[in-house]
């Protein structure tokens, strides 16, 4: 218990992203917007092949993508490779389900900094920044995080994170 509060305060804890919108285009093509999530949930992870808390948490974000396609979206933004098909081998290892987009440091400046790996950017489903999480997330924390920041009676509006202080 003690540790899944630890997690979700720590994902909670972090600056909002400084984007409202970006336009990605995945391995197959397809154009992806911000835009064309509203009503959802959107994760953008970043991450590498060589990253071993990158590939760690990756099952977690299936899992979450495949439970929850209703109401969240993920995008996986493969960094630092040298080789397509090695992205998309290891992907298809993973089971990764959610689209890939091959990215770089001018892709990941549309979200905001990206200075280490795993960087997970969440936006509301209103495409507001809600928060990200330098390091390694994990599918209870994020569930957590987004029951308590739902628009519903009571609750704090989305998107709000509480800072350091009380402000």
């Amino acid at each position: 218990m003690l540790y899944r509060f630890c997690l979700c305060l720590m994902l909670s804890a972090v600056p909002v992203a400084q984007a409202y919108g970006f336009t990605f285009t995945d391995h197959t093509g397809k154009k992806l917007t911000l835009s064309d999530f509203k009503g959802k949930w959107v994760l953008v992870n970043f991450w590498a092949t060589w990253c071993p808390p990158c590939l760690k948490e990756i099952p977690d974000l299936v899992s979450l993508y495949e439970n929850r396609k209703k109401d969240v979206m993920v995008i996986g933004v493969a960094m630092d490779y040298r080789n397509p098909d090695v992205v998309l081998k290891h992907a298809k290892r993973l089971s990764v389900s959610y689209p890939i987009v091959l990215g770089d440091q001018e892709l990941a400046r549309q979200i905001g900094p990206v200075s280490m790996l795993p960087t997970t950017y969440v936006f509301d489903p209103e495409g507001k920044p809600a928060v990200y999480k330098i390091g390694i997330v994990s599918r209870e924390a994020l569930e957590e995080f987004m029951r308590e920041n739902s628009k519903i009676p009571g609750s704090q509006p989305a998107g709000k994170v509480q800072q350091k202080g009380g402000r």
